[in-house]
């Protein structure tokens, strides 16, 4: 019996590639499970994001999150593609833990908020 494992890739693709490209090696994925006896989860696309730091001289990237189901083989020859094909800046493929969203984080400043420093109360010696 084959073991079908939950996966999730998470891809970085250059800046400067046209979004037909994107959609090119994301149905390259998609076909590589489907033909390996996988089930596709999905694409939960997250945007253009500033890297934290410079790759390739680049400061920025396309960031995808791909799901799915599949045998490792079918993983291996999905990462095996995605490191071979041009535009494909960073991927990294992880077990997708049961429950887990692949939805984009918020935004640093939605979810970041200052509280107001006061200052602390001054306690007298001997009080």
């Amino acid at each position: 019996m084959i073991r079908i494992n939950p996966y999730e890739i998470m891809l970085l693709i250059e800046p400067d590639v046209p979004e037909e490209r994107h959609r090119e090696v994301i149905e390259r994925v998609q076909q590589i499970v489907e033909k390996g006896k996988g089930s596709w989860g999905g694409v939960e696309p997250w945007g253009r994001r500033k890297l934290a730091y410079a790759i390739k001289h680049m400061g920025e990237a396309w960031y995808y999150v791909l799901t799915f189901d599949a045998p490792a083989p079918v993983l291996h020859e999905a990462t095996r593609v995605l490191a071979i094909t041009d535009g494909v800046m960073r991927f990294m493929a992880t077990n997708r833990i049961p429950g887990s969203s692949p939805a984009k984080p918020a935004d640093r400043a939605e979810t970041h908020t200052e509280e107001p420093e006061t200052e602390p109360e001054p306690v007298e010696a001997g009080a």
